[in-house]
């Protein structure tokens, strides 16, 4: 250093001295952990069991794509994998799983995992109106489509519109689900999000549905023509297939038609991977969370009547210090997966939010949205929301998916899941994807600018899902390693459900490429429930309804009936409390509201901890 000039020698001093202050100040940001960690990593315990596999078509680990993006098929092959757990037998029980099994594009239906053999597992049959060599399967959405107390599942696909297969029969077999064209026409959409929810408010389960790749794409062609598009921009991708409204007519035949006015004019266009429908205000009619890659996701608040469905766009508020990133429907980031539940107790459902947040990657977050301000605000088209993933401990982790905010040991904290991994190979490409990253956005819409990311190259791929344990502290803690969950995966879909009917919530998760597993819930010492199967009519499930605990200490817990929110994992309509030290005799006042054409309805019982059928008398 002595022969350079004076000045140059006082500015390399000065970033030398950086450079070595940089390793103790990342240290020192770094948590530590709780003096309780060790004691709360020995309340949760897993049996993980592998999904039954049925035999089928030749197996694969990449698909077969157009011409046009041949070069990137490792990266058009990363989305398919999906599971939901669901009572389909009708035996009361959340014990049946549906997934997609990407190695063969099956849809298979099968009892979970130890909850005997009820029948064989077998893969869904669409005959005609399926064709691997254009399409793919990338989710099943479990519902009562027809009403009749029976579910039905709903998949959606790439390369073409959603298909409804309704229940029939006693026998639980292939020949029991009958294939049906929701949205007839031949259209080719390239769905990865689909959610019940009853969007206009008259009792009846309605469907949104999350596009991708532009519409009539043909990505899955590989004898086409032409050049395909990708996306027109890495952080305002607004060129994708359209997020579409399906509302259910009243009568009991399955019919749907689309309302292409329900979002507002340039909302709906994002490329979606993920979505969610969940009350956020309390007027029981459903608010809209869309997860986005390349771009802004997006919060709807709901304004519909029955026959109308509607939706305006709330944002959140910036501060001077804030980053616009951190702002709710103002990010440039890469949302995958969404959940919604309750973090601090205010009543007001909060979210969690995956992205893309590894080490040496894209620079992004994972989101925890928490409730920070008056629901009403949404009226004003504000987001009273605030990101708290970094004071929580949860911004960072790996390229994320599916989300869940889920109690598991029931001592009325939820814990928080995150599916996680991309790619796996050996040959690391994320040099080449920061180069994608930062190159003019004007060239990314067309494939031959991009560089090849083939079987074999690596983004991502090693990394274990994270499970979440909030700490004395009150930050959380990922101890996936410490409970025996460490072991890397490629996971897409997280579903939640009692499948054994013992208060312990379990969870299956949906892997690309890979055996799909059920994670049964066998933890020890795990407090009081409450578990409510909120059904009207003939045993349909009342998609929305809102139950309010009143604990003995005068605290109230807060919950909604689910309708498959998130990426490709779907939880079990059914609602669930974790009470603690609640005494099992002990009766607890419970008020469910719901919403039905004639308005909103409430009811009020006294039940003691444990499992509940709860029929609503009013209809529709």
């Amino acid at each position: 250093m002595r022969f350079l000039a004076p000045h140059v020698q006082r500015h390399a001093r000065r970033w030398v001295a950086l450079l070595l202050l940089l390793p103790l100040y990342l240290l020192a940001r770094l948590p530590g952990s709780p003096a309780d960690l060790q004691a709360l990593t020995q309340r949760f315990r897993f049996e993980q069991t592998a999904l039954p596999v049925v035999s089928g078509p030749e197996v694969r680990s990449v698909r077969p794509v157009h011409p046009s993006v041949r070069h990137i098929a490792g990266w058009i092959s990363v989305v398919g994998a999906a599971v939901a757990l669901h009572d389909l037998d009708g035996d009361g029980l959340a014990n049946d799983v549906c997934y997609v099994d990407t190695r063969t594009d099956q849809v298979i239906v099968a009892p979970a995992p130890q909850t005997g053999g009820r029948y064989a597992a077998f893969a869904l049959d669409a005959g005609a109106l399926f064709s691997r060599a254009t399409m793919a399967p990338m989710g099943c959405l479990p519902g009562d489509m027809d009403e009749d107390g029976a579910a039905d599942l709903l998949i959606y696909y790439w390369g073409r519109t959603p298909l409804a297969f309704l229940r029939h029969g006693q026998t639980l077999d292939a020949a029991a689900y009958r294939p049906l064209e929701i949205v007839p026409g031949g259209e080719r959409w390239y769905s990865n999000a689909a959610v019940f929810a009853d969007v206009d408010g008259d009792g009846h389960a309605d469907l949104i549905v999350g596009n991708y790749f532009p519409d009539g794409a043909r990505i899955l062609d590989a004898a086409g023509s032409g050049v395909e598009q990708m996306q027109h921009s890495m952080s305002r991708a607004f060129n994708a297939g359209g997020d579409r409204v399906l509302l259910r007519g009243a009568t009991a035949a399955v019919s749907y038609r689309m309302v292409p006015d329900a979002f507002p004019e340039g909302v709906g266009r994002g490329w979606t991977l993920a979505m969610g429908a969940a009350d956020l205000d309390g007027d029981l009619l459903p608010e809209i969370y869309i997860a986005n890659d390349f771009g802004p996701d997006r919060l709807l608040h709901a304004v519909s009547t029955p026959g109308r469905p509607k939706f305006e766009l709330v944002e959140g508020r910036r501060t001077f210090t804030m980053p616009r990133s951190r702002v709710l429907g103002r990010d440039s980031f890469k949302g995958m997966g969404v959940d919604f539940g309750h973090l601090n107790g205010d009543q007001v459902p909060d979210m969690f939010v995956s992205n893309i947040a590894a080490p040496y990657a894209l620079e992004e977050s994972h989101f925890l949205w928490v409730s920070d301000g008056p629901p009403e605000s949404m009226r004003n088209g504000v987001a009273p929301y605030r990101d708290r993933g970094e004071e929580a401990g949860v911004s960072r982790s790996s390229w994320g998916w599916d989300t869940r905010i889920v109690d598991l040991n029931n001592d009325g904290v939820p814990e928080l899941l995150q599916a996680v991994g991309f790619l796996r190979g050996t040959i690391n490409r994320w040099p080449e994807l920061h180069e994608i990253a930062m190159a003019n956005d004007q060239l990314l819409s067309t494939p031959a600018t991009w560089h090849s990311f083939r079987p074999g190259d690596d983004l991502n791929g090693h990394d274990h899902n994270p499970f979440y344990v909030r700490g004395s502290d009150g930050r959380y803690h990922d101890v996936a390693r410490e409970i025996g969950l460490g072991d890397s995966r490629l996971t897409r879909g997280i579903a939640v459900a009692d499948v054994d009917g013992d208060g312990r919530l379990d969870y299956a998760i949906g892997n690309q490429w890979e055996d799909s597993a059920l994670l049964r819930n066998v933890s020890p010492d795990a407090g009081a429930f409450l578990g409510l199967r909120v059904t009207r009519g003939r045993g349909v499930p009342v998609i929305g309804a809102t139950a309010t605990v009143r604990l003995p200490d005068g605290r109230l817990m807060t919950a909604q009936a689910d309708g498959g929110s998130g990426h490709s994992g779907k939880r079990s309509p059914e609602i669930h409390f974790g009470l603690g030290t609640v005494a099992p005799d002990r009766a607890l006042e419970v008020t469910i509201r719901w919403r039905d054409a004639a308005g909103i309805h409430t009811r009020t019982y006294r039940l003691r901890p444990g499992w509940h059928d709860i029929k609503l008398e009013r209809e529709a």
